[in-house]
C-alpha cells in the first residue's frame, strides 16, 4: 500500500511538474513575441537599427586597426633604426677590442665616432622637425596673408564622404564627383582615418579624468559624425585640411585642422640625355582633305626638314579620290631632296585605327619613336624634342595634352579679319583650351606599341580607338607622362558628325564639334546678340561717339 501510494503521488508531482513547465513555456513566448498592431511601425525596424549599429562599429574597428597598423610600422621602423645604430656602436666597440696596438685612445675615438652616428641621426631628426615647424608656420593656417589682388587667392575644395566639390574643374572634370584618382581617395581615406583617430585618441585620455570632469567628452567619433571638410594646397608650403564632426547635441560641432608640410626637396636622378640620333616616325592617316593636307606638308617642311631633320613621315591613305594631289605634295619633298618617307594606300573605308596600326608595322628599320598625327595638327620642333625626351622603351609612353584652336571667325571677328596662322597660335582663355578628353595624338616606341596589342581596329571612323589604346597602356606597369604641351596645336576646323555612327561615337563628335566652335563668354555674347545689338542702337541715337568705340573693341 505504502509503495502503491508512493508511485500515486509521484506521478501527481510529475503531472503537476509538466503542467508547470507548458505554463512557463507559454508564458515565455507571450512575453517574447512582437506585439501585433494594425499600425504599421514608425521609424526603422529593431533589425535595421541594429544592423546601422554594427557597420557603424566595424567602420570604426576598421580604422581603429589601421591606426593600430600604421603606429606598429612606424614602430618597428624606429626599432630597425635604433637596432642599426647600436649594432654601429657595437661594431665599433668591438673593433677598439680587437685592436690592443692602438691604445686606448684609439677605442675611445672609435666609441666616440659610434656616438657621434647616434648624434648626428639625432641632430638630422631634430632638423627636419625643426623644417616642418618653419612650414607649418609659413602656411596660411591660423591667420590671413596680404594679397595683392583677388586671383591671387588660393581656393579651398570642399569634400564629404562620398564627393567632391572643385573650382578647377577643366573640360573633364564637374564640379561634383567622386574622388576618382587612386592617389585622391587614398589621401581622403587617410585625413579621415587620422582625424578619427586623433579624436578618439583624445576622448580616451580624457575619460581617465574624474567623472564629473568627463561627461562632456565621452564620445566615439564614428564616419557617421563627419559632416564636411575643406582642404587647399600651398605648393610651396603643403596641405590644409579643415574637417567637422557632429557633437551630441545637433548645434554643437567639433573641428579638427590637420596640416600635411611638404618636405625639402631631394635629388632623385641626374642624367643627361642625347636626342641626335633619335628618329621619329609621324603616321598621319588620311582620306580626302586634300587641302588640310597641303597646310600640313607647309608646317612638315618648315619644321621636320628645315629644322629637326630626324624625321620620317608616314602617310596611310584610304581610297582613290584626291590621291594625285596627296602625290603632288610629297613630290614637293624631293626638290628639296628630302627622302624619309612613306605613302600606304588602302582600297577600303576610312578608320583612324587601322590605318595608324598598318603604318606603325610597316616601318622595319628597328625600334623607332613614333608619333601618331592628324592632318588638322600642327607641332613645333621644341615638340619634337619633348616627344623624345618623355618617351622611353619599356618605359614611358607620351601623352600630350595639345592646345585646341576656336573658330577664328568667331575669334577675330569676320574672316577677313582673321592674321596668318603663326600668329593665330596663341595660348590665352579667348583662342582656345587644353583638350584633355583628347587621347589620339601620342608618342611610344614602336616595341611598346606592338606589345600592347595595338589599336583595336573594328573601330571603324572617328573617335574610340584612342581610348581603348590610352586605357591598354594604363593597365599595364609603363609610366603614361600626360602634361599640357605648347608646342602642339589643333586647327580648327568645321567638323560633320555621320549620321552612320553608332550612338556612343555620334555623341562624343557632337560634344568636340560644340567645344571647338568658341568659350563660354564668346558663344554667350552670340546667342544674346539680338539684345545686343538692341541696346547698342538706342545707343547710338544718345551717344553715337562711344558705341562705336565699343563695337569696334568688341
Amino acid at each position: 500500500m505504502l509503495r502503491r501510494g508512493l508511485l500515486t503521488w509521484v506521478s501527481r508531482v510529475g503531472g503537476l511538474l509538466v503542467l508547470l513547465c507548458c505554463s512557463l513555456s507559454l508564458l515565455y513566448l507571450m512575453t517574447c513575441s512582437p506585439p501585433h498592431s494594425n499600425n504599421p511601425p514608425r521609424g526603422p525596424p529593431a533589425a535595421h537599427s541594429y544592423q546601422m549599429l554594427l557597420q557603424e562599429r566595424e567602420e570604426q574597428h576598421r580604422l581603429y586597426i589601421s591606426s593600430l597598423k600604421k603606429q606598429i610600422a612606424q614602430l618597428k621602423e624606429d626599432l630597425q633604426e635604433r637596432s642599426l645604430q647600436l649594432k654601429r656602436v657595437q661594431e665599433s666597440l668591438k673593433t677598439a677590442a680587437n685592436g690592443p696596438a692602438e691604445g686606448q685612445n684609439g677605442g675611445a675615438e672609435l666609441q666616440g665616432a659610434g656616438f657621434g652616428e647616434v648624434q648626428g641621426a639625432k641632430s638630422q631628426q631634430s632638423d627636419l622637425q625643426e623644417f616642418l615647424q618653419t612650414q607649418l608656420s609659413k602656411a596660411e593656417i591660423s591667420s590671413g596673408t596680404r594679397l595683392p589682388n583677388e586671383y591671387a587667392v588660393v581656393p579651398f575644395e570642399s569634400f564629404t564622404l562620398q564627393k567632391m566639390y572643385q573650382l578647377e574643374m577643366g573640360l573633364t572634370r564637374h564640379p561634383e564627383e567622386k574622388p576618382v584618382r587612386k592617389d585622391k581617395r587614398d589621401e581622403l581615406g587617410e585625413v579621415l582615418e587620422a582625424a578619427l583617430h586623433s579624436l578618439n585618441t583624445a576622448s580616451s585620455h580624457q575619460d581617465n579624468r574624474v567623472p564629473a570632469e568627463k561627461t562632456q567628452t565621452s564620445k566615439v567619433y564614428t564616419t557617421s559624425d563627419f559632416v564636411e571638410g575643406i582642404s587647399r594646397t600651398e605648393r610651396d608650403k603643403g596641405t590644409l585640411y579643415e574637417l567637422t564632426f557632429r557633437e551630441e547635441a545637433s548645434h554643437e560641432f567639433r573641428r579638427l585642422v590637420l596640416f600635411r608640410p611638404f618636405g625639402p626637396l631631394m635629388k632623385v636622378k641626374n642624367e643627361r640625355m642625347d636626342t641626335t640620333n633619335i628618329m621619329i616616325n609621324i603616321i598621319v592617316p588620311l582620306s580626302r582633305r586634300a587641302d588640310k593636307f597641303k597646310q600640313f606638308m607647309h608646317n612638315f617642311r618648315e619644321v621636320c626638314v628645315r629644322q629637326d631633320g630626324q624625321v620620317h613621315l608616314t602617310v596611310v591613305y584610304f581610297g582613290k579620290e584626291q590621291m594625285s594631289e596627296v602625290r603632288t605634295n610629297f613630290s614637293l619633298l624631293n626638290h628639296i631632296l628630302f627622302k624619309n618617307y612613306t605613302l600606304l594606300q588602302l582600297d577600303e573605308e576610312f578608320s583612324r585605327g587601322r590605318g595608324l596600326d598598318v603604318g606603325a608595322r610597316a616601318w622595319k628599320g628597328g625600334n623607332v619613336l613614333l608619333f601618331f598625327c592628324d592632318v588638322d595638327i600642327y607641332f613645333t620642333a621644341d615638340f619634337l624634342n619633348t616627344c623624345r625626351l618623355n618617351t622611353q622603351p619599356g618605359k614611358k609612353v607620351f601623352y600630350p595634352v595639345l592646345f585646341s584652336q576656336y573658330n577664328p571667325a568667331l575669334i577675330y571677328g569676320s574672316p577677313e579679319h582673321i592674321p596668318p596662322m603663326e600668329q593665330q597660335l596663341v595660348i590665352k582663355k579667348d583662342t582656345g583650351f587644353w583638350r584633355d578628353f583628347g587621347f589620339g595624338m601620342t608618342c611610344q616606341y614602336r616595341s611598346d606599341f606592338i606589345n600592347i596589342g595595338g589599336f583595336d581596329i573594328d573601330i571603324k571612323g572617328w573617335g574610340g580607338e584612342d581610348v581603348h589604346l590610352y586605357r591598354k597602356y594604363l593597365h599595364s606597369n609603363l609610366l603614361v607622362v600626360r602634361a599640357p604641351s605648347r608646342g602642339l596645336f589643333h586647327l580648327w576646323h568645321e567638323k560633320h558628325c555621320a549620321d552612320e555612327l553608332p550612338p556612343d561615337q555620334y555623341r562624343m563628335c557632337m560634344q568636340s564639334k560644340a567645344m571647338n566652335e568658341a568659350s563660354h563668354g564668346q558663344l554667350g555674347m552670340l546667342f544674346f546678340r539680338h539684345e545686343i545689338e538692341a541696346h547698342l542702337r538706342k545707343q547710338k541715337l544718345q551717344n553715337p561717339k562711344k558705341t562705336r568705340l565699343w563695337t569696334e573693341k568688341g
